[in-house]
């Protein structure tokens, strides 16, 4: 087949069908007379080229997929769309916040018949910070810690109370039969497993892949996706309940609330949700440096109940705190 009938075929110009040859990404054969020649195989890749860029990946990242689909590392290929996945996601909630912006801009002028250079630039200001605080930084390398992840949830001094934490925020959630549930950080599935025996239907979601593959061994049946809490990989209100166990704690301030509120963004309108985590209680002594980022319980509870939920918590052992918001019906 020459460039041009493949160009009619798929739609494309035979200009992009050159670029994507001069960056290796097809080869299709030369004849004697220095004609193109492609083969229904190469056309199936330069087909595969294409959804993948119309799925937002680089050039760079659909080489090293293509060369894992062809070395037949399924799991690395997974890994690479998995990603781009979360990436998509992030910029969609990002243009979504642009849009909020835009309408909020909107609504002033029509309220006030003009908007003040100082209005403009809170909102710009305040779109920018909510761009700057979805950036999300793996400083744990939970990739290298998959492996003994359980045995040292059994055994750290930092994991006291795992257990206890985790059969109350089941014993609270009490989820129904078939019930769509959504574990955020779910590291190797324990949480989900657990109110997967009470016939939930749980997906997990967490930032590293070997914690997803680890928990893949042991629950080949929970569904899971490669994101975290600052750009849920997910539409809006798909989810029964949303719950979280150890991992809260790893965000900063203002992340904090933008976790919380994408936890409601990706809930139906009478979701629930329960954080087991190390939290700061009134009264406590003031943390450590590398603690900082221990989110306020009361902080976390005033935050839900000035958006419209009734909480109740529970201390578990010294800073582990369970906490359980359901909105006012």
């Amino acid at each position: 087949m020459k460039i041009k009938e493949v160009a009619e075929r798929l739609g494309l110009s035979a200009r992009a069908i050159r670029f994507y040859e001069e960056k290796g990404l097809i080869a299709p054969s030369k004849g004697d007379n220095q004609y193109r020649e492609f083969s229904e195989q190469e056309v199936w890749r330069l087909q595969t080229v294409i959804a993948l860029r119309e799925a937002g990946m680089s050039v760079e990242d659909i080489r090293r997929a293509l060369q894992e689909w062809e070395g037949r590392d399924h799991e690395r290929l997974q890994y690479y769309l998995e990603l781009q996945r979360s990436a998509l996601f992030a910029k969609w909630l990002e243009i979504k916040s642009m849009i909020e912006t835009a309408d909020s801009m909107i609504e002033m002028v029509k309220k006030e018949r003009s908007l003040q250079l100082d209005d403009l630039y809170a909102l710009a200001e305040a779109s920018r910070k909510l761009r700057g605080s979805r950036n999300w930084e793996d400083k744990w390398n939970y990739d290298r810690r998959a492996v003994l992840h359980d045995r040292n949830v059994r055994s750290a001094a930092e994991y006291e109370g795992y257990e206890e934490a985790l059969e109350l925020a089941v014993e609270w959630l009490a989820p129904a039969p078939g019930e769509k549930g959504l574990d955020i950080g779910t590291g190797t599935g324990n949480l989900a497993g657990k109110l997967m025996e009470r016939s939930a239907d749980m997906t997990g979601v967490d930032q590293s892949k070997e914690m997803l593959k680890q928990c893949g061994l042991k629950y080949p049946q929970l569904k899971t996706k490669l994101g975290n809490f600052l750009a849920l990989p997910f539409i809006d209100e798909k989810f029964d309940f949303a719950v979280s166990s150890f991992a809260f704690h790893h965000l900063a301030g203002e992340q904090q609330t933008l976790a919380v509120k994408e936890m409601r963004r990706v809930l139906k309108p009478h979701g629930r949700i329960c954080i087991a985590d190390l939290m700061l209680a009134e009264g406590d002594h003031a943390p450590m440096p590398e603690e900082d980022g221990y989110p306020s319980l009361s902080g976390l509870l005033a935050w839900f109940e000035d958006n419209g939920y009734i909480t109740k918590h529970r201390r578990i052992k010294g800073r582990l705190h369970l906490v359980f918001a359901v909105p006012i019906r």
